[in-house]
């Protein structure tokens, strides 16, 4: 086993579909890593799911003006894990914002608990989920092989951006997390 709460940030239809606006093109990659990574978990994980709110407020308004094809209701398929984890998920999160450090999944993971993220889009929800649970106090580590974003250029730049914030956030990939001796 290894320590800490795995979190499946965003695993979703829109982001798989490459049909959809906000398809992300190496989504097959990240199903890969967080399959790898879901055995090592058992019990100890959370998917997350992304979805529009039922009114936009404040700055949320401009970004749906933008991106008027994601105001669709809480029961659409865009909002659905993808197929690959559909049956896998035990406890989900449902967040109408970017970052999933929730109360819902902050207390999943517990204090003085280690968060592993993995998922979509590292370059959007997992960057912004690891810096708020890193300021919550949370150690987190961030699957670079088990997340992808909007292209690959982006995936680096915030994968090199969450190192900045060492020891708070750590970059690692599936072999050497699987690797870590056990608790």
């Amino acid at each position: 086993m290894t320590a800490g709460h795995l979190a499946v940030i965003d695993m979703q239809r829109v982001f798989a579909d490459p049909a959809s606006p906000w398809a992300t093109p190496r989504y097959a990659d990240a199903v890969a890593g967080v399959r790898s990574l879901l055995p090592a978990f058992a019990d100890r994980v959370t998917f997350t799911r992304f979805q529009a709110p039922g009114e936009p407020t404040g700055a949320w308004r401009a970004y749906y003006a933008q991106w008027a094809f994601a105001l669709q209701p809480p029961d659409s398929g865009l909002w659905q894990l993808s197929e690959e984890f559909a049956d896998l998920a035990g406890h989900v999160v449902t967040a109408t914002t970017l970052g999933k450090w929730t109360p819902q999944l902050a207390a999943r993971v517990g204090p003085g608990e280690r968060l592993i993220l993995a998922g979509v889009s590292t370059d959007c929800c997992v960057l912004s989920t690891a810096l708020a649970a890193a300021d919550a106090g949370t150690e987190v580590l961030v699957v670079a092989d088990a997340c992808a974003g909007v292209d690959d250029d982006s995936h680096l730049k915030a994968l090199q951006i969450m190192e900045l914030y060492r020891p708070l956030i750590r970059v690692t990939t599936v072999d050497d997390l699987l690797a870590e001796p056990g608790p």
